[in-house]
């Protein structure tokens, strides 16, 4: 299923909104909800070498829970960007030409 960042937003936009749930996503509380699922997602891989981790990517039950931990994460970075009115396809173009400047391939690559 392809979606577009766009459609992704107004579906998280109709789910809060049915639930009546702007009164609670402020800057502040949707970045706390942000950093908690991805700490959730931290969790999954904490103490693991990178061998144990790639392991845990292929137990189907693992990968889902980690795959419902990037939903949230997404959901999240979603649901902050359209309530503070941030570009996210804008503002990830604009921060990877920063990087490339930053990083030059010639400098960076394999480093």
């Amino acid at each position: 299923m392809e979606k577009t960042l766009q459609e992704m937003t107004e579906s998280v936009v109709q789910f809060c909104t049915d639930r009546d749930w702007d009164q609670f996503h402020g800057p502040k509380d949707l970045a706390i909800g942000l950093v908690t699922e991805s700490s959730e997602l931290l969790q999954h891989f904490r103490f693991l070498d990178e061998q144990r981790a790639q392991d845990l990517l292929q137990d189907s039950d693992k990968r889902e829970a980690v795959g419902e931990e990037l939903a949230d994460i997404l959901f999240f970075l979603l649901r902050f960007s359209q309530r503070n009115k941030f570009d996210l396809t804008q503002a990830f173009y604009d921060k990877l030409q920063k990087n490339t400047a930053k990083y030059p391939i010639e400098k960076s690559k394999g480093r």
